[in-house]
């Protein structure tokens, strides 16, 4: 699964001290483990190794992640997604629950955005290199970005019920910035209907987190200071923060970028301008209780900036914490719904 943005939520799981209702007397912090959409998951579910094989619960996750990513991937050639994309039809064809679920998050992010949150960027995303195509030597001209981008505008899209079509026969649609926080809720999902309430799941950084450790405690997560660093090998901690029976994402551009003749190109592209964003924030944070909503509203409000983005974050009662990176170092700021989530 194409990563657009990488989500820089490190899995550092820390303790704060809280009463829950009792276990199994041998139930553990039981860990799963494996690869999914081009990177990796990790779930932790407080109960036995016997419970879980019994309920053959491993097998079950690893499948509905495959699913999801043969509806959702643009890396797989005949994925439900890649079918779309590759055909030139403007019929309405039915499509899968799972993809018209995230197709109608899209839907309403977008509009909810004005516009900040495009699945159907693609074309752009595939011109700038971040992508399943090469990566360009140089940046595109602004001739090749303007003919690119009208190829691009959800308003192309219509979804009714589960029936989806599109207007223009090459309208090209990229989920990533959304199906990795869908498969979160999707495994979440599926660990509730087996009955278990004590849990974390963690995808490629998307996480959602259910309950207490098996020790009593909540749950706690550490957010990454946005350091430029493309390798990933610098890590440091910048805020630590108790999530409760929430999803969290991150958007930031401070690891999937490139540079060429000088300049650092971004993965975040803006829609209006069909280029990468400019502005100095570098790290967007929300708390929500979808992880596939949490990871759209992070994209669209790293995309929007600091000032735009706070706006409406207040507006929309999304809790959200910014960082933007200054000549004097970093500029913290969230949004109230935020603060009671702060350790």
């Amino acid at each position: 699964m194409n990563k657009l943005k990488l989500l820089l939520l490190t899995v550092l799981v820390l303790s704060l001290s809280a009463c829950f209702p009792s276990n199994p007397s041998n139930a553990i912090e039981v860990l799963l483990q494996g690869r999914t959409m081009g990177t990796t998951y990790n779930i932790k579910i407080v109960a036995t190794q016997e419970q879980l094989q019994a309920l053959k619960l491993p097998q079950k996750i690893d499948a509905a992640l495959k699913q999801v990513n043969q509806e959702m991937s643009t890396y797989i050639s005949n994925s439900e997604l890649s079918r779309f994309n590759k055909s030139r039809s403007t019929d309405a064809i039915e499509i899968s629950v799972g993809l018209a679920r995230v197709m109608k998050e899209s839907i309403r992010l977008w509009n909810l955005s004005e516009g900040k949150l495009d699945v159907s960027i693609g074309p752009l995303v595939n011109l700038w290199g971040f992508g399943p195509e090469q990566r360009p030597e140089t940046a595109p001209s602004d001739e090749v970005i303007a003919t690119t981008h009208k190829r691009v505008g959800l308003e192309n899209l219509t979804l009714e019920g589960n029936k989806l079509s599109k207007n223009i026969p090459d309208l090209y649609i990229d989920l990533s910035t959304i199906a990795k926080g869908y498969g979160v809720d999707v495994v979440a999902e599926l660990i509730e209907s087996h009955g278990f309430t004590n849990y974390l799941v963690e995808i490629g950084g998307e996480m959602r987190l259910r309950g207490f450790k098996h020790t009593g405690e909540l749950w706690a997560i550490a957010i990454e200071k946005p350091i430029l660093d493309s390798s990933g090998e610098e890590r440091e901690i910048h805020q630590v923060i108790i999530p409760k029976d929430n999803a969290v994402a991150t958007s930031g551009d401070y690891r999937n970028y490139f540079e060429a003749d000088g300049v650092r190109f971004s993965h975040i592209i803006d829609p209006d301008t069909g280029k990468p964003i400019t502005h100095n924030l570098v790290s967007v944070t929300v708390i929500h209780a979808s992880s596939m909503t949490a990871d759209g509203l992070s994209t669209s409000l790293m995309v929007m900036g600091m000032e735009k983005g706070m706006a409406f974050a207040v507006e929309n009662n999304v809790a959200a914490l910014f960082i933007a990176k200054t000549e004097n170092g970093f500029d913290e700021r969230f949004t109230v719904k935020f603060k009671q989530y702060l350790k």
